[in-house]
């Protein structure tokens, strides 16, 4: 039943004092309205006749809106006079266009399209949980119901990385291409591959000179060198307990996956082949031999859905993982905290086996709580103990950092607003260096 039949019901009541025996009419009264109900009902659109299809998009951007529409087409004889509710998880951001609440007209053998826009708060699948479509009869005194998983298609909307840092790609392109010589500042980039010969110019360094050549030539000709290229880069994002730390209003895991993105669109760009793991106490993810031009969409499909385990990295798995996959000399930057716990019982016992076969950057978000314990001025005693639990850590983080850098590894420790640069430009620096 619906309201009306309750309103109708009262309606009717106002007239029991016209009754000889009120007993007699309340039953009278039940009696007709419900027999009126039942005629409703029955006069209603059976929704065996009604099937429903989903379309619109399966991918959209985090902080972004999609619309996916629900369609409903309607066979039987009879107007179906329906209401349906459209339910997706609470972070899809469903929006419908109908109100939930409005009944819509669909003739004999129409179609209406109900569309919803979506605007996700949260990076992952989002799917749609059920659909409830009810079916009114003519006095809209009752109603047939359809509801639940089956009642609908399943759809899922994947929700991507916002990937902000993509703003820094520009600038950090342009000092590719002065490292790579192909866009000239004070002179041809530096490297360690031979490129072309040259004549000499004042200020050429004199140890570019090529002897030989020169004598061939009768003229002073000099090398131009130029970094690397077909290197190999492996992103490694450790998904344990750790990147569900917040920082901010997201996980760190959230900020190691925007870093791994620009410093993966950077190195493809640089010529570069690019790997990726994801792994905490097993491997959730991986993107082999990303070479091609639809790198940055497969990173990007395959990292959507990772989300961090309350586990502890089993960093023995992922450093044999590394070996496994790469023979030849990588650059291994891995996403990971700078924690005591983890890293020195994890971490630093199998370091020098990766270390001695690859280089090594251990990429870190500072956590900002920890500076604001060491930089707030206490007021309370427990103010005085929180800030002794800040610098206690800040000096753990130190420790890490040095035991790190006995084994030859560069540590990028910054916040999470600055890390994907920072990644980004130790890359830059170790190419022009040619230590890749």
């Amino acid at each position: 039943m619906t309201w009306r039949a309750a309103v109708l019901l009262l309606v009717g009541a106002l007239t029991l004092p016209a009754w000889p025996d009120p007993f007699l009419g309340v039953a009278a009264m039940t009696g007709a309205v419900l027999l009126l109900t039942a005629v409703d009902w029955t006069l209603a659109a059976p929704l065996h006749a009604v099937t429903l299809d989903r379309e619109g998009e399966r991918t959209v951007r985090l902080g972004h809106t999609a619309t996916v529409a629900l369609r409903l087409s309607h066979t039987s004889g009879r107007t179906l006079r329906a209401q349906v509710r459209d339910v997706w998880v609470p972070s899809a951001g469903a929006r419908p266009d109908v109100p939930p609440g409005r009944v819509s007209r669909v003739g004999p053998g129409g179609v209406v399209v109900l569309p919803s826009r979506l605007t996700p708060t949260r990076r992952g699948d989002r799917p749609a949980v059920a659909v409830a479509v009810r079916s009114f009869g003519p006095l809209g005194l009752a109603f047939r119901q359809r509801s639940g998983r089956p009642a609908a298609p399943g759809w899922t909307l994947r929700v991507l990385p916002r990937f902000d840092s993509r703003r820094h790609l520009p600038e950090k392109l342009s000092r590719l291409r002065v490292i790579d010589g192909t866009q000239v500042t004070r002179g041809r980039g530096q490297g360690t591959e031979f490129d072309t010969l040259r004549e000499y110019v004042v200020g050429d360094d004199v140890r570019s000179i090529d002897w030989r050549a020169s004598a061939r030539r009768s003229d002073v000709l000099v090398r131009t060198w130029r970094p690397e290229r077909d290197r190999r880069l492996v992103c490694v994002l450790d998904t344990g307990r750790t990147s569900a730390v917040r920082v901010g209003d997201e996980p760190r895991l959230d900020t190691a996956i925007d870093a791994a993105l620009l410093l993966t669109a950077l190195a493809f760009r640089a010529g570069d082949r690019v790997d990726l793991i994801a792994a905490d106490a097993e491997i959730r993810a991986t993107v082999t031999g990303s070479g091609r031009p639809a790198l940055l969409n497969r990173l990007v499909t395959t990292l959507a859905p990772l989300h961090p385990a309350l586990v502890e990295t089993d960093f023995e798995l992922v450093v044999a993982e590394i070996l496994r996959r790469e023979r030849r000399r990588s650059l291994v930057v891995l996403f990971t905290a700078l924690e005591a716990g983890p890293l020195a019982d994890g971490l630093l016992p199998v370091l020098p086996r990766l270390a001695a076969r690859h280089r090594v950057v251990v990429a870190a978000v500072h956590d900002p709580v920890l500076t604001a314990l060491t930089t707030t001025a206490p007021h309370r005693p427990e103010d005085a103990y929180a800030a002794a639990a800040g610098w206690r850590a800040l000096a753990e983080r130190d420790r890490v950092r040095t035991a790190l850098g006995r084994y030859g590894v560069t540590v990028v420790d910054a916040p999470a607003d600055r890390l994907a640069p920072a990644v980004a430009d130790t890359y830059l620096r170790l190419k022009a260096l040619g230590q890749l």
